[in-house]
C-alpha cells in the first residue's frame, strides 16, 4: 500500500512540474521544467551539505528559494495577495445547509472508506519512519480524527480531509518524529486561516515549484514502502506473487482508471483508486496463497495452552 501511495502520486508531481494541466500549450515549457528541476536540485543540495535545523526544512527552503527565483523571471503574480482582505471569519454553511440525499450519502461513504484505506498505508508508513509500533487504538484514533475533520470540512465549506501521503516524505527528510511541531503547525495554520492575504500568498507559489517538491516527497514515500517490503520473505514465491500482482494492479488502475468506465458509479469510485485495488488484491491474494500461515499462530497457542494439554479438557 505504501509503495503504491508513493509511486501513483509521482505522476501528479510530474504533471505539476510541467505546469499543471497537460491540455494547455505551455505544459512542459522550458521555463516550467527549469524551475521545477531547480527546486529538486535545491532540496537535494540542502540535504547533502546542510546540517541541523536547516537540513530539516530542506523542502520548505527549496520551495521558497525556487519561488523567489521564479518571481525574478516573472513567473509569480502577487495580484491575488493585493486583492485579498487582511482579516476574514469563515461563514458556516456558506454553500447551503445540509439536506438529505441518499445517493450523495452513499457516494461520500464510499469516498470516505477509500480515503481511510489510503490513510491506513500512511499510518503504517509513519510507524516505520518514527520507529513506533502502531496499535489498534492508534488506528481507531486516526480514523476517528479523519471523520471529525471531514465533518468540520463540510461545516466550514471545504473538502473532506484525509491524511497527506507527502507528509510521510516530509517527516522522513526533516527527521521530525514527535507531535509537538505538529501542534505548533496546527495553531499556526488556524491563525493563518483567518488572514486571507496569507492564504493568497500560498497560492502564488508556481505550480512547477510544487511539482518538484512533490516528486521528492512522493518518491520518498514509495521507497519507504520498498524498505518495508524487504522485511517480508520475497524469496518465497507466494509472497513475490502477492507483492507483484498487488503493485501491478494498483499501478495499472492508476494509469488507466477508465477501464472501469462501463461499471456503476459506485464501483468506479472504489475500483478506480489504485491504492484501494492494491490493498484489496494484497489481502485477497495473501489469504489465498498463505492461508496455511494464518493457521500457525492459532495452532501454536492451542499447543502451548496448559488447559489443552488435559485430555479431559480437550474432550470437553
Amino acid at each position: 500500500m505504501i509503495t503504491i501511495i508513493g509511486f501513483t502520486l509521482v505522476p501528479v508531481g510530474f504533471q505539476n512540474l510541467g505546469g499543471g494541466s497537460a491540455a494547455v500549450k505551455s505544459f512542459g515549457a522550458p521555463a516550467n521544467l527549469a524551475i521545477g528541476f531547480l527546486t529538486i536540485v535545491i532540496i537535494l543540495a540542502i540535504n547533502a551539505f546542510a546540517k541541523g535545523f536547516v537540513k530539516s526544512i530542506a523542502i520548505l527552503l527549496g520551495i521558497l528559494i525556487a519561488s523567489f527565483i521564479a518571481g525574478a523571471f516573472g513567473m509569480v503574480s502577487l495580484t491575488p495577495v493585493a486583492q485579498a482582505s487582511w482579516f476574514h471569519l469563515p461563514q458556516i454553511f456558506y454553500f447551503g445547509v445540509p439536506k438529505y440525499n441518499g445517493s450523495a450519502i452513499v457516494t461520500m461513504m464510499l469516498v470516505s472508506l477509500t480515503t481511510m484505506i489510503e490513510s491506513t498505508g500512511v499510518y503504517f508508513a509513519l510507524s516505520d519512519v518514527t520507529g513506533q509500533k502502531i496499535t489498534e487504538d492508534d488506528m481507531k484514533r486516526g480514523y476517528r480524527a479523519e471523520g471529525i475533520a471531514a465533518i468540520l470540512g463540510g461545516i466550514f465549506n471545504t473538502f473532506p480531509y484525509s491524511t497527506f501521503s507527502q507528509n510521510v516524505g516530509v517527516s522522513r527528510m526533516s527527521g521530525v518524529k514527535t507531535r509537538k511541531p505538529v501542534y505548533y503547525a496546527a495553531f499556526l495554520l488556524l491563525a493563518l486561516g483567518l488572514l486571507p492575504k496569507a492564504g493568497a500568498l500560498a497560492t502564488v507559489i508556481p505550480t512547477p515549484v510544487l511539482g518538484g517538491a512533490m516528486i521528492v516527497m512522493f518518491g520518498m514515500v514509495g521507497v519507504q514502502g520498498i524498505q518495508i517490503l524487504q522485511k517480508a520473505d520475497l524469496n518465497k514465491n507466494s509472497n513475490l506473487l502477492v507483492a507483484s500482482m498487488s503493485i501491478g494492479l494498483g499501478l495499472g488502475v492508476t494509469v488507466y482508471p477508465q477501464i472501469f468506465q462501463h461499471l456503476a458509479t459506485e464501483a468506479q469510485i472504489i475500483l478506480g483508486n489504485g491504492v484501494v485495488v492494491c490493498s484489496l488484491a494484497a489481502v485477497i491474494l495473501n489469504l489465498i496463497f498463505n492461508w496455511q500461515d494464518f493457521k500457525k499462530p492459532v495452532q501454536s497457542k492451542i499447543k502451548n495452552n496448559p488447559r489443552t494439554a488435559d485430555p479431559i479438557m480437550n474432550e470437553n
